[in-house]
């Protein structure tokens, strides 16, 4: 004879533990220690242990995605070599637009777009390849002057291009987009000239300089040396980064021009619709938004 056994007899799951303070304020903690940018988790005891309650916990970790969330941030990664990675969202109160980036070097207008595309081209000449980009052991190096060689490589590119099409080839300042950028860049001296040989902030190097310490201040980047202008190797952040901006961002208009060698078979930097509101954030560890 089977035996029957009432529903009601059947024990119910034990519910989750109800979410304290406590709880809460260690997910702020763990999103706080994202917004600092040069932290590193294997430094911090703290921040490690967060780390490890993030990953073993569901609890926790969605508490703590909640609370970014709540700040308009997004978590790109939550791991030892990366801590926990986040990006600003459009509505973040973390997302600064490039023409503010850009009116901390220059009151001039129009050079929004070549600190625009100087960003671009760190991002393009760090991570040239798709497999570079999905490899996380892959490491990037940029120099300022490599960096402004290779926007001036895409300028001769693209002024190529203007020429066999018929375009014009002045430069026009009030354009936006990438054809107006290579136009006023080209013009542009690249290191230019003061009486104590320092490099002007309105140069192409020294636009180029502004960007890669905007980030390395963001934990993006590492300085390595003062050869070709400054040397810099990338980090597991900008990684992610560079990962998340890839099919929004305008970089593959510079991989399409044959500078940098692209293999494989599916690109793995698409175009955007539209790169006048590209963003950066400002003294955190977030990237760029398009």
């Amino acid at each position: 004879m089977t035996e029957h056994v009432e529903w009601s007899d059947v024990e119910a799951p034990a519910p989750p533990p109800p979410v304290t303070p406590a709880d809460a304020a260690d997910a702020a903690r763990l999103v706080a220690f994202g917004l600092q940018p040069k932290l590193q988790p294997a430094r911090d005891q703290e921040y490690t242990e967060l780390l490890r309650r993030y990953r073993e916990d569901g609890a926790f970790s969605r508490l703590a995605d909640a609370v970014a969330t709540g700040l308009g941030l997004v978590v790109l990664e939550v791991s030892p070599r990366a801590g926990m990675a986040v990006t600003a969202a459009e509505d973040s109160v973390f997302a600064v637009r490039m023409g503010d980036y850009a009116r901390r070097t220059t009151a001039d207008s129009a050079d929004r777009f070549l600190h625009g595309l100087a960003h671009l081209a760190v991002a393009a000449l760090a991570f040239p390849r798709p497999e570079d980009l999905a490899d996380d052991s892959y490491i990037g190096r940029v120099t300022v002057n490599g960096v402004d060689a290779f926007v001036r490589q895409a300028c001769r590119r693209l002024e190529e291009r203007a020429e066999q099409s018929g375009e014009n080839t002045d430069p026009v300042t009030d354009a936006p987009g990438l054809e107006a950028a290579w136009r006023i860049w080209a013009r542009r001296s690249a290191t230019g000239a003061t009486k104590d040989a320092r490099r002007p902030a309105a140069s192409t190097t020294g636009i180029v300089a502004k960007a890669l310490g905007f980030l390395t201040d963001s934990g993006f980047l590492q300085r390595t040396g003062d050869d070709h202008g400054g040397t810099y190797r990338t980090t597991a952040r900008y990684q992610l980064q560079v990962r998340d901006m890839a099919g929004a961002a305008a970089l593959s208009e510079l991989l399409e021009l044959g500078v940098v060698a692209e293999t494989g078979a599916a690109a793995s930097l698409l175009p955007a619709e539209d790169t006048d509101d590209l963003d950066l954030v400002a003294d955190a560890g977030l990237p760029f938004h398009s």
